[in-house]
This record gives structure tokens, sequence and C-alpha cells, in this order.
């Protein structure tokens, strides 16, 4: 493999850092999360045109069909640029309609996301908050030429501004995955309060809503190899969003040290000041290794790129936490003000560390991963 970005993969990077710079300062970033639903429609517009929403679907639905690597290098800028709105959300529910089956149903669905027209997320949480297979309890009933949902999904990503919910629930076969229109009679959605306030998080409640046949993209073990697959992509992509948060963190808080001045010396002159932020640097260096690594992996097909996932996930959700906490005790007080970038930040990488599983999720997950294969073997 190649431990380096490729010439094309750089110059994606350098051109979402330009845009990004020019169409979403923290300045704008504020206004957007003051909002109910935290998405711009004409910064998403501006998002589709640069391809973000189609980076990995076919070109016959207007993707760049690219790979998982190009995601991880889209995702840091995101992050570090703290872009609000669902493109993580987003994605996550692409992938899973282009593992289905295709039909030209599905490809309607995924031209209309590609173009910025439509948005689509994942409710998997439920009383439980696992982020496993396991905690979900939600029942698909069958009746007739239908699917009867009666229960609710928590803490699911941007749906209020989702057209399509793709539901994870249980039926006749095991588990299977339900696209929920938005408008679809008998569904509530509700705003919860969250952390991050560039991201709102909504709870869903079902009230006997009847969902068509059809509209059962997957179930059994087909849609549990789907689940995994579009489960370790979306787990990279918040890991390299983590990068990019962790990268603004160190850049600013280097840059604080520099100029703030205590004694009359500058703060970074001071070794305890230095040590943090060498610290903070062995952690973001460690995390992109962790990520790009799983990325390739992930692009490759590589069996191992489930376990790679887990582990970028694990070091990235620990690595984002020790070292935004050592960016705001550099930063001190103003660190903790309203007015200084620092604790949007801070939130981002708060909810992202949970976000598809905290580390001891994905510690529990490797661990089962080698137990299973023991066993097999």
């Amino acid at each position: 493999m190649e431990f380096d970005l490729s010439d094309t993969q750089k110059m994606m990077q350098q051109a979402a850092r330009a845009f990004l710079s020019k169409e979403c300062p923290t300045s704008k970033v504020r206004s957007i999360m003051e909002t109910d639903t935290a998405l711009d429609a004409e910064l998403w517009k501006s998002i589709a045109g640069q391809g973000w929403l189609a980076i990995t679907l076919p070109e016959h639905v207007g993707g760049l069909e690219l790979g998982i690597v190009e995601v991880a290098v889209i995702a840091e800028e995101a992050g570090r640029a703290y872009l609000p709105g669902p493109w993580l959300a987003n994605l996550w529910a692409s992938t899973l309609i282009q593992a289905c089956a295709r039909t030209t149903e599905h490809d309607a669905w995924l031209s209309a996301m590609a173009t910025g027209d439509s948005i689509a997320t994942v409710a998997l949480l439920e009383d439980s908050a696992q982020w496993s297979l396991d905690g979900v309890e939600l029942v698909a009933r069958r009746d007739g030429a239908h699917y009867v949902l009666d229960g609710r999904k928590q803490l699911v990503c941007d749906a209020a501004v989702a057209k399509r919910l793709l539901c994870v629930v249980r039926d006749v076969d095991g588990f299977a995955l339900l696209a929920v229109d938005r408008e679809t009679p008998g569904v509530e959605i509700l705003p919860t309060p969250g952390l991050d306030l560039t991201r709102k998080l909504n709870e869903v409640v079902f009230h006997q809503a009847r969902i068509a046949d059809q509209q059962r993209l997957a179930t059994g073990e087909t849609f549990e190899e789907i689940w995994q697959r579009a489960y370790d992509i979306a787990t990279v992509a918040t890991c390299a969003e983590l990068l990019g948060v962790m990268q603004w963190v160190l850049k600013t808080t280097v840059e604080y040290a520099q100029t703030r001045k205590q004694f009359g010396k500058a703060i970074g002159s001071f070794q305890a000041v230095q040590h943090r932020c060498a610290d903070m640097l062995l952690l973001l260096e460690s995390s992109r290794s962790a990520t790009y690594y799983a990325a390739w992996m992930l692009t490759e097909n590589e069996p191992e790129g489930t376990a790679a996932a887990s582990i970028a996930k694990t070091y990235c959700s620990d690595a984002a936490r020790v070292l935004c906490d050592h960016g705001m005790q550099v930063h001190g007080g103003i660190g903790f003000t309203w007015e200084h970038d620092l604790h949007l930040f801070y939130k981002r990488a708060k909810a992202s560390e949970i976000f598809l599983g905290d580390a001891n999720h994905h510690r529990q997950r490797l661990a089962e991963r080698l137990i299973g294969g023991a066993i097999s073997g």
C-alpha cells in the first residue's frame, strides 16, 4: 500500500480546503447552527456541486465511483472546517442504499441524493443506546402487503431534513432495513437536545405506521453483510472527521502558545506547554495512520477491514478527547468562552467520540471478532 496520498487525492484535499475556507467560515457555521435544522440550502447545493455527496456512488447515478480513502480526505477537511449539516448521516445512508439490490427506484433515490435534492439518514438507536444490532427491539409486523411499525428510534441524526429514514428493525427473517418516507402517516419527528448544534438529533416515533412491502431494502444475512460494510465506512469517515477537528485544535493551540505571554515570555517557551503540544501531535499523527490504513483496507475490500475500522475508532475516540483537553488547558479560561471557536470543535469531538460507538464499544467489537475467529478456526 502507499503511505501517502496520491497526487489526485492531494489535489482533492487542497480543493476541499480552499472551498470550505471560502464557503464555510466559522462565522457562517455559527449562524447555521442557530437554526432549527442546521441545514443551509445554498451551502448544501454547493457541496453537491463539488461531488461530495456522490464520492462512492456509481457513475450511472451521477457518482464519482471513488474509494473510501477519498471519503476520508473530504471528511478530514469537513472536520477541520466544522462543516454543519447532514453530510455524514447522508453518506451512511447512501452507502446502505447503494449496497442493496439495484432497482430503478433505488437508482432514482441515489441520483437525487447525489445532486443534493434528497437527503436520507439512518435510524438505529433505541432506548438501550447500543450501536450494535443487538440493541434493536423495534419489530416490523407484517399486515398483508405492508409492515406496521409501532415504537420509536432515538438520537437519529438530521431526521427533520431527511426525506427518507432507513430504519433498522426486526422481522421474521431476523434484522431488516426499511426505507420510511418522512411524510408517511403515523411517523412523528421530535427534536432532541444535543451537544453539537451543527448536527441536529431527533426522536422518531412510529404510531402504527404502515410501510409498503417494497420499501424493505434487505433482510436476514444479506442485510447483516450490507450493514457491516456501511457501518465500517461511516465509522472511518467519522474518524477522518475527527482528524480534521484535532488538526484545527492543534494548530490553534500552537498559535496561541506562541502569542500568549506570561511573565514576559510566550507560554510556548515553557516546557510543560511544549510537552502538551508534543503529545497532541503524537495523538493526531497516530490517529491519522490508523484512519487512513482502515480507509485503504475498506477500499481494497480486505477481509480485516472491519477490524481496522474498529481499531481506528477506538484510538481516535480516545485521542480526540485527550487532545482537545490539552488544547483547553493551554488556552486556559478563554477556551471556555462562547466567543472563542475552541469550544465548538471540542463539542464536535465529544459528539463524534460516541457516534457509531465509543472506544469501549469498538474494543468489544474487536474482542467478539477475535473470539469468533478462534472458534471458527
